[in-house]
């Protein structure tokens, strides 16, 4: 399946996002290499059969499933977590809030939240920017942005002082959503930035002139930023910090996770203390949640027990439609957007607007 054809079937969030009941029918079949292959219904002649004969007939077929059974009971939970995010209305902040998804645990779903939310958010009717500074350049792999080495990059805006709007460039599967891509210059940034002014405010700088700018040629001002992160709490790291006011930090339900969380709030409080006295961890995520273990509950007990205010209630379960998502060059929220991943994101990014 190419990208434009994944792109089709996208179903816009907050707005038609369908319940579990009308999911159900018309059955879509698929090979095992995941790709959508012709609908079950139209195989059968059925291809003038309206709409609303569908949908009657798809919930005829799951009232008539016993809900005692496991899958049952999944399909009901999910489809009352999906009536409650239908026709929702984010509301936009008040001033720009910018976050810095950060966790130096590498594999915790960093990037991962952040292109997800971020494109909930977008296709939401909310205009986001996302930055990446991760040398590995993720976030622009899955967002379909060019980051090859000849691309303008965050690189530039840091240590040759290019103006952000030279640099963002347009998603092409959700309108509203801005990336900055990272190109692999951007290894050795660490380095070059330790001989620069101002080292760890350049990425602030770069993003208070963008907004000025913007402001003056009567573009809509930023609702939500986010910044990606590499794992590890170098120089790019500190500029992400300094440049935000709210800190996300996604947590995989393991526990090496917890060890890597006490070091983060450790750097947290020196970054408030020295750099930047206004930054707050707001947001922190569960990923990676394994329901079928006593592990992942007793380390999401033990995460809300600690940060009862910070850790949100949408839980993003381990999800292979998640994963193949970035071969497609896109989010889930347009490779699959009736998968559970995707779900669980609409209600972060639904719980992160409304605090």
């Amino acid at each position: 399946m190419t990208s434009s054809e994944a792109s089709t079937q996208r179903i816009p969030p907050f707005v038609s996002l369908g319940s579990a009941r009308a999911f159900a029918a018309p059955a879509v079949a698929r090979d095992y290499s995941g790709n959508h292959t012709a609908s079950v219904a139209r195989g059968a002649g059925m291809a003038n059969v309206s709409r609303e004969t569908s949908v009657v007939a798809s919930r005829n077929v799951l009232d008539s499933i016993d809900d005692s059974s496991p899958i049952a009971r999944e399909l009901a939970h999910e489809n009352k977590r999906r009536e409650r995010l239908l026709g929702r209305n984010l509301p936009k902040p008040e001033k720009t809030r910018i976050f810095t998804v950060s966790n130096q645990k590498g594999g915790v779903g960093k990037t991962t939240t952040t292109v997800n939310i971020a494109a909930a958010l977008a296709a939401a009717g909310l205009n986001v920017l996302v930055i990446d500074i991760d040398p590995q350049g993720n976030a622009s792999t899955a967002l379909g942005i060019e980051h090859h080495a000849d691309v303008d990059s965050i690189y530039d805006v840091l240590i040759n002082d290019m103006p952000l709007k030279d640099v963002v460039a347009p998603c092409p599967d959700i309108g509203n959503l801005i990336c900055a891509p990272a190109t692999i210059h951007l290894a050795g940034a660490e380095i070059e930035l330790v001989s620069l002014v101002a080292r760890e405010q350049r990425l602030r700088r770069a993003i208070e002139v963008y907004s000025k700018e913007r402001a003056a040629n009567g573009e809509e001002r930023l609702d939500y930023i986010f910044i990606d992160c590499p794992p590890s709490l170098g120089l790019l790291t500190v500029n992400a910090f300094c440049a935000a006011n709210e800190v996300l930090i996604p947590i995989q339900c393991e526990y090496y996770a917890l060890e890597g969380l006490s070091q983060l709030l450790k750097n947290i409080e020196m970054i408030q203390k020295h750099l930047n006295a206004d930054l707050v961890v707001s947001t922190i995520l569960l990923t990676m949640y394994d329901g079928r273990t006593n592990l992942a509950a007793q380390v999401a007990a033990e995460v809300r027990e600690h940060f009862p205010q910070q850790v949100l209630g949408a839980v993003v379960p381990r999800s292979v439609r998640i994963s193949e998502a970035p071969s497609y060059q896109q989010t889930v929220m347009t490779y699959d957007p009736s998968s559970s991943g995707a779900l669980s994101y609409l209600e972060a990014a639904a719980e992160i607007a409304e605090r």
